[in-house]
């Protein structure tokens, strides 16, 4: 139990420490972001600033223990997110090596993922069976 505890919590503040990072330069409307989201991605302002409120909400939300449900949704769109983030790049400008940088983020949140549904099946007392008998 300790050892997934603290797997959890390694891969899941590194995970919100990079979507924090992330989203600072959008709430912010920093001329770097402003002028990937704008100029190579084609997207508002708005939209950059409702992105980068919607992850700080998003890293809130998973820091904050209990709320299984909410976590559930929190996870689901940090993937929709970095997803989209991968795809948006490359249908404005092709696949480059420099994409394999999101392995990082999406392995963190995997981990993170996995390693709460470990944690919550221990909480409630669920164990896995196999091939038992009727």
């Amino acid at each position: 139990m300790k050892r997934t505890k603290i797997i959890y919590w390694v891969s899941t503040l590194l995970f919100a420490a990079f979507m924090t990072w992330s989203s600072i330069p959008d709430l912010m409307l920093n001329e770097q972001a402003v002028q990937f989201m704008n100029q190579f991605l084609g997207f508002p302002n708005y939209f950059t600033q409702f992105l980068g409120a919607a992850k700080m909400l998003g890293v809130v939300a998973l820091l904050i223990p209990g709320f299984p449900r909410i976590k559930e949704w929190v996870y689901a769109g940090f993937a929709f997110d970095l997803f989209g983030a991968i795809y948006s790049v490359i249908a404005a400008g092709g696949l480059n090596a420099g994409m394999l940088v999101m392995l990082v983020p999406i392995g963190l949140g995997s981990c993170s993922y996995i390693f709460f549904h470990k944690l919550m099946k221990k909480d409630s007392g669920i164990t896995e069976t196999v091939n038992e008998p009727l």
